[in-house]
């Protein structure tokens, strides 16, 4: 029998387009961390290390949306070095903030915002990292959760199934105790058709949910949005809140799509 011992899982972290906010989860795991980098090799990471060890790689984390022609190009090249490749984060799961371009006029944003946007490579759409190739497994939030980002690594370096609920911000209001918002005060909430996995952070301070983490999993959007009409949040508004840190997850964009009859209204 060989006394070598067996190779480490490699470990990958891809940026695409985002503000680098679920990497930088990873990397304020602190202890967690250390434990990590011993039980993989973390072999490409920039927000860590220059070094950088080739692939194949055994999971790939990715953060960020597909918003530029080499984007594209670039992550068909990820998903063909890595044998798993999760997506961390709203942008790389549903297209993030940048996925409001998909509501308006990219060519008109680029004219205003720059001098010369003849030398502005970009797409018309912001799009999440699974409308281009296979991925394993999506963990939602902006940002991530740091215990389901340490449960999912581990999950997959373990060759098992991640742990993570697929249920509601309401549950996490229901353990913390927090009295719900949108009953006693009357304060729209989007707790109820978002994944958990903030820990009920904003209704824990008196605010409603602002829908970080995405649709849950059995997500009633046009109950809810009944309900905040009743509330009486204009439908225009309604619309709105449906179009922030996931704008381009199906569950969020059909419910806007209801209440904003126009590109135009989303601008005034």
């Amino acid at each position: 029998m060989s006394d070598r011992p067996t190779p480490r899982p490699r470990l990958a972290v891809w940026k695409f387009a985002s503000c680098d906010g679920c990497q930088l989860t990873l990397l304020n795991c602190e202890d967690e961390l250390l434990e990590l980098a011993g039980a993989v090799e973390i072999a490409y990471f920039p927000e860590a290390t220059r070094a950088v060890v080739e692939g194949p790689y055994d999971v790939s984390l990715v953060e960020g949306s597909v918003t530029t022609p080499s984007d594209r190009e670039r992550i068909q090249e990820v998903r063909a070095a890595s044998r798993r490749l999760v997506t961390i984060g709203a942008c790389a799961t549903a297209g993030g903030i940048q996925a409001l371009r998909n509501f308006a006029d990219v060519e008109e944003f680029t004219s205003i915002v720059y001098a010369h946007p003849e030398y502005i490579s970009t797409l018309d759409t912001a799009t999440p990292i699974s409308a281009h190739v296979p991925v394993d497994y999506e963990l939602r939030g902006c940002p991530i959760d740091r215990a389901q980002l340490l449960e999912v690594i581990a999950a997959f370096v373990q060759r098992r199934k991640p742990r993570v609920a697929d249920e509601s911000v309401c549950m996490e209001c229901k353990r913390r105790g927090t009295v719900c918002v949108t009953v006693a005060h009357g304060t729209p909430c989007l707790g109820p058709v978002t994944h958990a996995g903030c820990g009920a952070l904003c209704p824990a301070y008196d605010r409603g949910c602002y829908g970080c983490f995405g649709p849950a999993g059995t997500a009633n959007t046009a109950s809810l949005a009944h309900r905040l009409v009743d509330l009486g949040m204009p439908r225009r508004d309604v619309g709105r809140v449906f179009r922030t840190f996931n704008a381009a997850s199906p569950a969020f964009a059909e419910e806007s799509a209801r209440h904003l009859g126009s590109e135009q209204e989303v601008a005034r």
